[in-house]
């Protein structure tokens, strides 16, 4: 599962340092740019709220399996393009079938008893973190031999590979809600407003994703233009030394059970905020951006956990509805801040798209200080409001 994670969550992030090779193709503008990764997170979004949901009504396996052909053609459709009008329509569809990892992930917190469910959680997210962080290693790897279209037809037969496999793999599972299809996703609005920790973790989780994807969808703007003018690969390469996020994930997932989300949440939000005074100060220089790219991710993926994990804890019964409401804020803001974020670097620079993102790590730091100002073990403690 965590495997199926980590392909089927890098689909969505090959663009982001294809960024200058696709602009090019189709002739577009800095602006226009931004749209492609963005139309990839609404997709994503859009999933999220209308596909989410139906883990707990339907079979998850029966439903990864419709979304992993989904998932497969729109790759397909990307690969081909003819045009920029094309291109923003597959990405979006794409966003759509790479809803798997959002059925996943509730899969998986669903067959784990809640004293390993921080562990469990943290070897699903080690998979997402794999695939959101090297997606861009391999893309920008595979584009530089073969151009950037090639990297979507690879992409298109691992989805096949893998939607073969989870078919033949996954256990089934039997839905514990029977709400009819409106009332289930209007559902999701009444949890919203009943727990007031969902709502701090959603609110907390989209600020810093937001920064996240601004920083990632411009770096490859940033390291291929003065003074450095790296290549395509050389830009995708900074997805390895992203990959400090698997140790922030995978020390979180051993940590929550045991010392709480609060406190691990408060560290690795500080994290980030260091990481954009990094890139604020030193991102003109290799050094500086391997050292802030590295806080970034460590700090990123270190809070994801804790927060997905307590969110998790609200209620068992509405696990994939819980995930969807959460996941809705974290990847609309993803692409509020990838489009945000290019547009501040051409009319701000990297200075600007620095500024940008440490404003967001402080407002999600003050806001989590704040939500539990009254002491850590308040939401460590706490199944629902």
């Amino acid at each position: 599962m965590a495997t199926a994670i980590c392909t089927t969550a890098a689909t969505l992030y090959y663009n982001q340092p294809l960024l200058p090779s696709m602009g090019e193709s189709f002739g577009l503008s800095d602006d226009h740019r931004g749209l492609i990764p963005s139309a990839s997170q609404l997709g994503y979004a859009t999933a999220i709220l209308l596909i989410s949901p139906l883990g707990d009504s339907l079979s998850r396996r029966d439903l990864i399996s419709y979304l992993s052909v989904l998932l497969t053609m729109a790759l397909m459709a990307v690969w081909i393009a003819p045009n920029f009008g094309v291109l923003l329509a597959a990405c979006f569809v794409v966003g759509l079938g790479a809803n798997i990892t959002q059925q996943l992930i509730p899969l998986g917190a669903s067959l784990s008893s809640p004293e390993n469910r921080g562990r469990t959680m943290g070897t699903l997210m080690t998979g997402l973190t794999i695939g959101i962080l090297i997606s861009r290693t391999i893309s920008g790897s595979i584009a530089e031999y073969f151009g950037w279209r090639s990297v979507f037809l690879f992409a298109a037969l691992l989805a096949a590979l893998f939607g073969i496999l989870l078919r033949i793999y996954l256990p089934t599972n039997k839905p514990k809600v029977s709400l009819p299809y409106l009332a289930l996703i209007g559902s999701m609005f009444g949890l919203l407003q009943r727990h007031k920790l969902l709502r701090e973790s959603a609110l907390t989780g989209a600020l810093w994703f937001a920064a996240f994807n601004a920083l990632w969808a411009t770096l490859a703007i940033h390291v291929t233009g003065e003074p450095m003018n790296y290549g395509v690969q050389q830009a995708g390469l900074f997805g390895l030394v992203g990959l400090a996020g698997i140790f922030g994930a995978k020390l979180a997932g051993r940590l929550v059970d045991s010392i709480g989300p609060v406190r691990i949440i408060t560290v690795a939000l500080s994290l980030v905020a260091s990481a954009f005074l990094v890139l604020l100060s030193w991102g003109d220089s290799i050094a500086g951006l391997i050292v802030g790219v590295i806080l970034l991710d460590l700090g990123v993926f270190g809070a994801q956990i804790p927060n997905q994990v307590r969110v998790f804890s609200i209620d068992p019964d509405a696990q994939s509805r819980m995930n969807a409401v959460y996941m809705l804020g974290y990847y609309i803001a993803a692409a509020m801040g990838s489009a945000l974020g290019v547009k501040v670097m051409s009319h701000a620079g990297w200075h600007g798209v620095a500024i940008f993102g440490l404003t967001l790590a402080v407002v999600a730091l003050l806001h989590h200080l704040l939500r539990n100002r009254k002491g850590a073990q308040r939401t460590d403690t706490l199944a629902a409001d």
